[in-house]
């Protein structure tokens, strides 16, 4: 089965987050996915719509169909490097901010005929 994917990596959002959005799209058709993203109010939404476009143009850049009959076979995020920042506190005291990132990787395949969902 041919595919295609792209990989965006240390975005400043947290993977638990990223996540909720990813597991909404995985398994779908690519313009049902499209059309969840645009209307999904969380801001892991635009980064995640982004990949997927991102996904779609290398499928089509590699002559795999046309985006209406690609799906969503593989998406997953991973967590990357986390920033640690200090918080002042009360009394001479700091507490740890931890800023987290991910890396968000979609794999998008052409569609196959005996394929179920």
């Amino acid at each position: 089965m041919a595919e295609a994917r792209a990989i965006l990596r240390f975005v400043r959002v947290p993977p638990r987050k990223a996540r909720v959005v990813v597991d909404l799209i995985r398994g779908q058709q690519v313009p049902k996915a499209l059309a969840l993203l645009k209307h999904t109010p969380r801001a892991a939404a635009r980064v995640v719509e982004k990949v997927l476009r991102s996904a779609v143009a290398n499928a089509e850049q590699k002559e795999l169909g046309d985006r209406e009959a690609m799906w969503v076979s593989r998406a997953y995020v991973d967590g990357g490097p986390i920033y640690k920042r200090f918080r002042a506190r009360s009394m001479g005291r700091a507490n740890a901010v931890h800023k987290r990132t991910s890396h968000i990787t979609i794999v998008v395949a052409a569609s196959a005929g005996g394929r179920t969902k």
